[in-house]
């Protein structure tokens, strides 16, 4: 009889110490996969932290208050002119001078006035670097009598930052508006500044 107790007691010690082994062993094979989880999930959220922040650098609204519909509809605006006649003085639409097609254009879109002239326009207006050219902007030129002063003015139409060039659309005395590049050797010889229109 003592024998049958003796042994029962081992026996049931034996899955004691057993249960708890196992018990243990799945509390560590458990852990690494709740941290692998935890570690997952905080991964995804700073992918997701780092996306919104790119955005937000990137964008351009909230840094250069650059209204993307407006100036849509102010290009659209400026190339339903090409072809339209360069008459000197003349504000439009049938015919423009340099300055009064700028100042027009810009009056349609936002009911602004930029300046009168070429030379208001380039005194009124922002100063920005080259390399900080966008679309809108206003570039200047000198005139071919004076290569002192400003003499010509356009609007940016699209921007090569790797290149540094632009294209930009013009009344231009012998075609009319129309689109050039900054390339052209005219206009590359001619190029004073640029200015940013405030809005």
């Amino acid at each position: 009889m003592k024998k049958k107790i003796l042994f029962f007691t081992i026996l049931t010690a034996l899955f004691t110490s057993a249960g708890a082994l196992a018990i243990k062993g799945q509390e560590n094979t458990s852990a690494p996969q709740q941290q692998v989880l935890t570690d997952s999930i905080v991964d995804e959220w700073e992918a997701e932290e780092e996306i919104d922040n790119f955005d937000f650098l990137y964008t351009g609204g909230e840094t250069y208050n650059y209204d993307v519909i407006m100036m849509d509809n102010l290009m659209d605006e400026a190339v339903s002119h090409i072809g339209t006649p360069y008459r000197w003085g003349s504000k439009g639409p049938n015919t423009f001078d340099c300055s009064g097609f700028t100042s027009y254009v810009y009056r349609q879109e936002k009911n602004q006035f930029i300046g009168a002239s070429s030379r208001d326009q380039y005194a009124q207006n922002i100063p920005i670097k080259r390399e900080e050219l966008q679309r809108g902007d206003l570039v200047f030129f000198t005139s071919p009598r004076n290569r002192r002063g400003v003499g010509h003015v356009g609007i940016v139409v699209d921007v090569d930052s790797v290149t540094n060039t632009f294209t930009f659309i013009h009344a231009s005395t012998k075609d009319g508006v129309k689109i050039s590049k900054s390339t052209d050797g005219y206009y590359t010889r001619r190029y004073v500044g640029a200015r940013r229109v405030r809005y």
